[in-house]
């Protein structure tokens, strides 16, 4: 059996950056920490989502057709970094999130990745307050 979720995830609530997911136990390097389901949103519906709260909270999904995705579970809450903890793997057969272990992330750490993924020369909507 497959876990959609790795146990012992917390959210923890920091005054600048919002909800932090933690992880409760050592999280080897390697590790699948969650797998999420997506909602898959269409073009259209990207521009409307720029109108809403939601904006903080979906992925870039299917480049070829511009749709975005929301991800269930813990997917939309992890934060960004420069130097992150984890990496995203976006299954567009199967509209699932991936989030993996980049290295070994101690208990008690917070688990990020990098929004801009390959994408650096990107910029981000907000300032970066790193871990």
């Amino acid at each position: 059996m497959l876990l959609s979720q790795m146990p012992n995830l917390y959210i923890l609530h920091h005054p600048e950056k919002g909800r932090c997911v933690h992880c409760a136990e050592d999280i080897p390097k390697g590790a699948l920490i969650e797998i999420c389901n997506v909602i898959v949103l269409s073009k259209e519906d990207a521009t409307l989502i720029h109108k809403t709260h939601l904006h903080d909270y979906y992925f870039l999904w299917d480049e070829k057709i511009g749709s975005i995705g929301i991800a269930l579970g813990y997917g939309s809450l992890y934060n960004h970094s420069s130097s992150p903890n984890a990496e995203t793997e976006s299954m567009i057969e199967t509209d699932e999130l991936r989030i993996l272990a980049t290295r070994d992330i101690p208990a008690g750490e917070e688990i990020t990745f990098d929004y801009q993924g390959t994408m650096k020369d990107t910029e981000i909507w907000f300032a970066p307050l790193d871990s």
